[in-house]
């Protein structure tokens, strides 16, 4: 590919991304619907581009975020108020494009574990392959530097830009969550490897730009977040229901509360809130899986539900205004590889 078109896509990708966040509103000062909630502001001048989002598995009153590119693989542990109480280095990893992380205990041995995912590529396929590492929980919440298991994968299908990650917590089992206009679930392998390059392969289908996906406590249900809402699924791929979310400048993470009942979702910026929305009763999975029932129902290879939310644009959890606004950047994206090919040429 010729270097006038790949600056093309480049540009075209820039302008798509911009436009995006061009019509998205910016965050309220105060949300008055009905079980949302500010929860608190980050208040540390360092924590800029909040892109990851989990809450502590063993730490009360404690949550978990990073940066989106940052010059160190860094992560920061705040309280309920927004106040970081602990600052993290990351040993034996780099930080090319951290998009996303996860927290989850082990179901072996019940060790609390964290995830971070550098798995972000805005040219779609540029990396050969993209890393996640996996960090114990530190017991005292403390500055500190933490050793990092490095873990590279690959997708069957092709290289792509990712912003999810999801582990669900029955299973042990990994999940990325791709960022496109046809996005995608893909399952890593059972048992992760590190002396290899591990295969991620696609299971099921995911909403238009996904920035964000978390799987519940008791692995009854995950959710992915886009730019304008979240969609809950059960572990087979099957839609549950949309879950309306703030209105938020560049909504970028999601994760779940402790007991299951409400969602946390951020965004980038300086100073930048976290909302507590309460998940309606209505759209919480009708009963608990066992752990056996629960294991059936992991994601399989290309479920049926999948293929049908895939066909009926009504489950992706967009908006007819939702569309527009992708209409409009995808219009505008277009118009500069035109310009630029034809400047190039």
């Amino acid at each position: 590919m010729g270097d006038g078109l790949m600056r093309a896509l480049a540009a075209a990708g820039a302008v798509a991304m911009a436009t995006c966040v061009l019509f998205t509103v910016p965050a309220r000062a105060a949300v008055a619907d009905e079980g949302m909630e500010k929860l608190f502001t980050f208040k540390d001048p360092k924590i800029t581009e909040s892109s990851g989002l989990a809450v502590s598995p063993t730490h009360a009153d404690t949550y978990y975020t990073h940066n989106d590119s940052s010059a160190s693989p860094t992560f920061y542990a705040v309280d309920g108020k927004g106040r970081t109480r602990a600052t993290f280095q990351v040993r034996g990893a780099q930080a090319r494009d951290w998009e996303a992380m996860a927290a989850t205990k082990d179901p072996a041995t019940g060790q609390a574990t964290l995830w971070f995912a550098d798995i972000g590529d805005n040219l779609n396929g540029a990396w050969p392959d993209v890393s996640i590492y996996r960090v114990v929980e530190p017991q005292t919440i403390k500055d500190a530097t933490l050793p990092a298991t490095r873990y590279r994968f690959r997708y069957a299908d092709g290289g792509r830009n990712a912003e999810g990650i999801m582990i669900n917590p029955r299973t042990g089992r990994l999940y990325v969550v791709s960022k496109e206009f046809s996005g995608s679930v893909y399952a890593a392998p059972k048992k992760l490897r590190t002396d290899r390059t591990n295969v991620l392969r696609k299971v099921a289908t995911a909403p238009l730009m996904a920035t964000d996906a978390a799987y519940a406590p008791d692995g009854s249900s995950y959710v992915i977040r886009t730019y304008f809402s979240a969609t809950l699924y059960r572990p087979s791929g099957e839609m549950i229901s949309k879950v309306s979310m703030p209105e938020l400048k560049q909504a970028e993470s999601i994760a779940y509360t402790t007991d299951g009942k409400s969602l946390l979702t951020g965004t980038e910026g300086p100073r930048s809130p976290v909302y507590r929305v309460t998940i309606p009763a209505a759209a919480r999975p009708a009963t608990t899986p066992s752990p056996s029932s629960a294991a059936r129902q992991a994601p399989a290879k290309d479920p049926s539900t999948a293929t049908q939310a895939a066909a009926d644009p009504g489950t992706t959890g967009l908006t007819a205004k939702d569309i527009l606004i992708w209409i409009a950047a995808a219009a505008t994206a277009m118009g500069t590889i035109t310009f630029i090919a034809r400047r190039t040429r």
